[in-house]
């Protein structure tokens, strides 16, 4: 059985990490690795098929609303 993925983001750092976490539950392994570019790009991505607005829950409840709106230019 592998273990889990764990993606969370540092409170010190702003940075988003993916990773596992040893037994105690708040420990990152040794093999934590920064995502934060791949994962922003990943929700935005994720925003905009959805139409541009996604509501995120936590606990079974809304918590957060992310709007994206594309800004790219192709010249």
């Amino acid at each position: 059985m592998s273990k889990p993925l764990h993606v969370a983001m540092s409170p010190l750092t702003c940075r988003i990490y993916a990773g596992h976490i040893l037994r105690d539950g708040a420990t990152w392994a040794a093999n934590k690795t920064d995502v934060t570019g791949e994962a922003c790009a990943a929700v935005a991505q994720h925003a905009l098929e959805a139409g541009g607005t996604v509501t995120v829950t936590a606990d079974g409840r809304p918590a957060y609303e992310i709007t994206v709106k594309e800004v790219r230019h192709n010249d």
